[in-house]
C-alpha cells in the first residue's frame, strides 16, 4: 500500500494534465458541445481531486466535515449556477467577437490563448487583492480555515462572473478562435481545483512553471510575506511581477484572513453574498505580495 501511494503522488498530476490534453482534442475533433463537455470535466476533476484526498491528504485535519460540507455544497450549487449563467453570457458575447477564421492555425492559438488568458486572470486576482470593493467580493473565498478540492466552490458569485468575463472576453478581443478559448479554459479550470486540493503531491521544479498546491496554500496564508501566487494555472506571471515565494518544504503559517472579523464566516451564506454592499471595515484589502 505505501508503494502504491509513492507511486499515486508521482502520477496524480500527470494523469490529469494527460485528461485535459485528451478532453480538449477530443471536443475539438468530435465537435462535443463546449458548455457541457466543461460541467462534466468540472465534475470529474472533483471527484477525482476528492478522492487524492482521501488517499494522499496534505492534512488530514483540513477534511470537510458535517455543517462544512452542506456549507461548501450550498456554495458551491449558487457557484455552478452563477458560473453557468455567466459562462452563457460571455459564450454569447465570444462567439460574437471572435472571428469566423482565425488567423493562427489551432496549434499555435491554444498556447498563446493560455498565455495571454492566464495573464488577465493573474492581474485580475492580483488587483481584487488591491481594490478595496473587489476585494470584498474576493475576500470570502479567504475567509476559509484550511484548503481543499471542496471548498473552491467558496466563493462570491460576482467574484465568479466577474473573472470568467475578463479572461473570455479578452481572449476573444484579441482574436482567438472559440476552439483556443475553450481549451485554455479547460485548462485553467484543472488548475483551479488542482491547486486548492488538499493533497500531498509536490511538482518539484515545475512550480516555477505551473501552479500547484504547494504554491496555492501559500495564497491562502495569514502571513503577508507567504501570500503571494495569484496564479494558479501558471507560475510565471508569479516570478516576472514579483510575487512568487515558494521554496521546497515552505508551508502557511495557517491560512485565512488576517482579520476575520472584517467578513462574516464562511457558514453565513447569505452575510456573505451581501457584504458587498454593507458598511465597509478597515480591513478593505488583502495583504499581499
Amino acid at each position: 500500500m505505501v508503494g502504491f501511494l509513492v507511486v499515486l503522488r508521482h502520477v496524480a498530476y500527470p494523469f490529469l494534465l494527460l485528461a485535459v490534453v485528451s478532453g480538449a482534442a477530443a471536443t475539438v475533433h468530435e465537435h462535443w458541445d463546449i458548455g457541457r463537455v466543461l460541467v462534466l470535466f468540472q465534475i470529474g476533476t472533483i471527484g477525482y481531486l476528492w478522492a487524492l484526498e482521501r488517499l494522499i491528504p496534505y492534512r488530514a485535519d483540513w477534511h470537510p466535515r458535517g455543517r462544512e460540507l452542506r456549507c461548501y455544497g450550498v456554495y458551491f450549487v449558487l457557484t455552478m449556477a452563477g458560473g453557468a449563467l455567466g459562462q452563457l453570457l460571455v459564450a454569447s458575447l465570444v462567439a460574437r467577437l471572435a472571428p469566423l477564421d482565425p488567423a493562427l492555425p489551432l496549434r499555435t492559438e491554444i498556447p498563446l490563448a493560455l498565455l495571454t488568458g492566464s495573464l488577465a486572470k493573474y492581474l485580475f486576482h492580483r488587483w481584487s487583492h488591491h481594490q478595496p470593493w473587489l476585494w470584498r467580493l474576493h475576500g470570502v473565498h479567504h475567509g476559509l480555515d484550511k484548503v481543499n478540492v471542496t471548498n473552491n466552490g467558496v466563493n462570491h458569485l460576482l467574484d465568479v462572473l466577474l473573472g470568467q468575463a475578463v479572461v473570455q472576453l479578452a481572449l476573444a478581443w484579441l482574436g482567438f478562435s472559440r476552439e483556443s478559448v475553450f481549451c485554455a479554459t479547460l485548462f485553467v479550470v484543472a488548475q483551479g481545483y488542482f491547486a486548492h486540493a488538499n493533497i500531498d503531491v509536490r511538482i518539484g521544479r515545475l512550480n516555477h512553471l505551473l501552479g500547484s498546491p504547494e504554491q496555492h496554500r501559500l495564497h491562502h496564508s495569514t502571513e503577508p510575506s507567504q501570500s503571494g501566487h495569484f496564479g494558479a494555472d501558471l507560475a510565471i506571471w508569479d516570478h516576472l511581477f514579483g510575487s512568487f515565494t515558494w521554496r521546497p518544504g515552505l508551508g502557511p503559517v495557517a491560512v485565512g484572513l488576517q482579520d476575520p472579523a472584517s467578513f462574516p464566516p464562511t457558514t453565513s451564506v447569505l452575510a456573505s453574498l451581501l457584504h458587498p454592499w454593507r458598511p465597509a471595515t478597515d480591513a478593505t484589502t488583502g495583504s499581499s505580495s
